[in-house]
């Protein structure tokens, strides 16, 4: 049976006629956007306990302290914003009036778009709330990236966010698929990306954060999810900005281990060849959320557990895992060059490669825009591919980018990338590690 979705302003009326749900909304960036639809919808009062808006940097630091990393966008000042604003609202609302009150404290910090559209809009959103009276406390904190055009459109948006995110706090706490869900409830397409989500506390005892996060990206909010070493989900900007990153691509359904030998000639090779040093390196496996025969293909709930299981299984080998919908290497590297990297290497499997220099496998018409499309959104001065080589069974023959066959009308463009060094040979392998394809 389809969900209900409220639209926003009778989700903030619902909560504000909740007698029992009682809070402080804290807003940095964009405006107070999420308090205004609360005070809009009517009966606030029985809501909203104080507003506050810390927009000068000196207030802010007074009232929730110095950032020593200079960032004001960011998890730690979210977190102590939450914190602040919780406690203050228990130390001073104890009387009897409030003592069937479940509190809640909201926080934002947000940078929408700039007067000459040069940043990148983003922004953190957080609920500390006790899910019953007197109980213990919960957090939810998601990461998301505006995507409108227009400061006042995201300004909307924001505030639309909001209030999705304390209803679903309240009300969509038991099935947290709905609560991840229901985020976007009354939101545009295209408007909004949320690339991360992170809950804490009692409420969520059992509740596994890899599959919230995955849900994220099945129902298209985000593109890709990264895991840490410790099977923590990862901020994906703050994780890969301006450092070396080597990815080793993982096949949907993959049942097997990856060929950590082969991989581990690839990211010492990368090391070589640019000089990264394991301060500035990130190493992940990617684990392919989709078919690339299938484009339509349609995720269960099973197949959700499959990735969340599979990420956990790579974590426990100690590498970063990311889970993603890039179901091309070039939609990939786009992806990972929005973080300003130092330098990209894809490790991947020669026969992929003969795949896309083979124009049997398309249509003979479009054939060359597609390889060029493939060409320009892959390669840059700072990303290469590394190629491990597969045993050809058949001929008992080794296959690498040296005698890997090429069509025809493919051939200069691909000699052009072997020459110039952005497609690289996996160098110095012991044959017994080659696997057949």
């Amino acid at each position: 049976m389809a969900r209900e979705i409220y639209e926003t302003k009778r989700k903030a009326l619902k909560i504000n006629l909740d007698s029992a749900i009682y809070g402080t909304f804290a807003e940095i960036g964009a405006g107070q956007e999420v308090a205004r639809n609360f005070f809009e919808a009517g009966a606030a009062s029985g809501t909203i306990a104080k507003t506050i808006s810390a927009y000068d940097m000196a207030f802010s630091d007074a009232i929730y302290g110095v950032e020593e990393s200079g960032r004001y966008v960011s998890r730690t000042r979210l977190t102590k914003m939450l914190s602040h604003e919780f406690d203050l609202l228990t130390e001073r609302l104890h009387t009897e009036k409030y003592e069937n009150k479940r509190f809640f404290a909201f926080a934002d910090t947000v940078t929408t778009l700039n007067f000459t559209k040069t940043n990148d809009p983003h922004g953190w959103l957080g609920l500390r709330f006790q899910n019953e009276v007197d109980g213990p406390v919960n957090d939810i904190i998601i990461h998301v990236r505006l995507l409108d055009s227009d400061t006042r459109l995201q300004s909307k948006v924001l505030g639309i966010l909001g209030v999705n995110l304390v209803f679903a706090a309240y009300y969509y706490i038991n099935d947290p698929q709905v609560m991840i869900e229901s985020l976007v409830d009354n939101l545009s397409i295209g408007s909004v990306e949320i690339d991360l989500v992170k809950v804490s506390g009692p409420a969520f005892e059992g509740v596994n954060e890899r599959l919230l996060n995955l849900y994220l990206i099945s129902k298209g909010f985000a593109n890709a999810a990264i895991f840490r070493p410790d099977g923590k989900a990862a901020q994906i900007k703050d994780y890969l900005y301006k450092k070396n990153i080597i990815v080793l691509r993982t096949k949907y359904r993959q049942k097997s281990l990856p060929n950590f030998d082969l991989f581990n000639l690839a990211v010492e090779q990368f090391k070589k060849n640019t000089g990264a040093n394991d301060k500035d390196i990130i190493v992940l496996i990617e684990v392919l959320m989709g078919n690339v025969l299938d484009e339509d293909l349609e995720l269960t709930n099973e197949d959700l557990q499959y990735f969340a299981d599979r990420a956990e299984e790579l974590c426990a080998t100690g590498n970063n895992v990311m889970v993603s919908n890039f179901r091309r290497n070039n939609h990939l590297a786009e992806f990972v060059k929005t973080f300003k990297p130092l330098n990209v290497g894809i490790a991947t499997n020669v026969s992929n490669l003969r795949n896309i220099f083979n124009s049997a496998n398309y249509n003979k018409e479009n054939y060359t825009n597609e390889l060029l499309s493939y060409i320009s959104g892959m390669f840059s001065k700072n990303v290469k591919l590394y190629a491990y080589p597969y045993l050809n069974k058949k001929e008992n023959t080794i296959i690498t980018t040296k005698n890997m066959y090429v069509s025809e009308e493919a051939k200069p463009l691909y000699d052009f990338l072997i020459q110039n060094h952005y497609i690289v040979d996996i160098e110095n392998y012991d044959e017994k590690f080659v696997k057949t394809v």
